[in-house]
């Protein structure tokens, strides 16, 4: 299995798998793939910068896929301190179902079990920003883990191989809901 870095020679090993090089052969212009923008944009880890970006996220999204190829994609939610970067290429996140309103099909952990590849989108909807997290993923139920998630079933520790950071064109700018206390509303 490749290991995708921002310090790879370019010129010998490429972070893009070959349908993902044929498209941008095809559709899109490979020359844009500068060794000076592969290391801005593709990353084997989390930036310190954006540990505690995403230790306040509310929720994410996370696909998952059998060994035959189904994928499944969906919501994680929990409100911030859902995600903890354990450091800076490995994260954790909870994983609530039956116990805390969940429909108990456990797709994301059946998959999980059998393909421990994931990857998880992160969107804030204030500003646009976008990050991919691709990884593999192992379920814990240790004491030590489940003491920073109570209510969980178990944990889910992803071992990031691939972070990619996105712009913010077509995120649309939201707001919450929630209203501030002391407002009367």
């Amino acid at each position: 299995m490749q290991k995708y870095s921002a310090r790879i020679d370019t010129m010998t090993l490429s972070p893009f798998n070959a349908g993902e090089l044929d498209a941008q052969q095809r559709w899109g212009n490979p020359e844009l793939w500068t060794e000076t923008r592969i290391s801005q944009l593709i990353w084997d880890r989390i930036p310190e910068q954006l540990h505690a970006r995403i230790e306040a996220v509310p929720f994410f999204f996370l696909a998952t896929s059998s060994p035959d190829g189904r994928c499944d994609c969906s919501f994680k939610g929990g409100g911030p301190g859902l995600v903890k970067v354990l450091c800076p290429n490995r994260l954790a996140f909870p994983h609530f179902e039956a116990r805390v309103k969940g429909n108990g099909a456990y797709m994301s952990l059946g998959n999980i079990l059998l393909n421990p590849y994931v990857s998880m989108l992160f969107i804030d909807f204030t500003d646009g920003a976008r990050l991919r997290v691709n990884g593999q993923a192992s379920i814990h139920e240790n004491a030590e883990m489940m003491a920073s998630f109570p209510q969980a079933e178990c944990a889910v520790v992803v071992d990031i191989e691939l972070v990619v950071p996105s712009c913010s064109s077509y995120i649309p700018l939201m707001v919450s809901a929630e209203q501030p206390s002391g407002t009367g509303k």
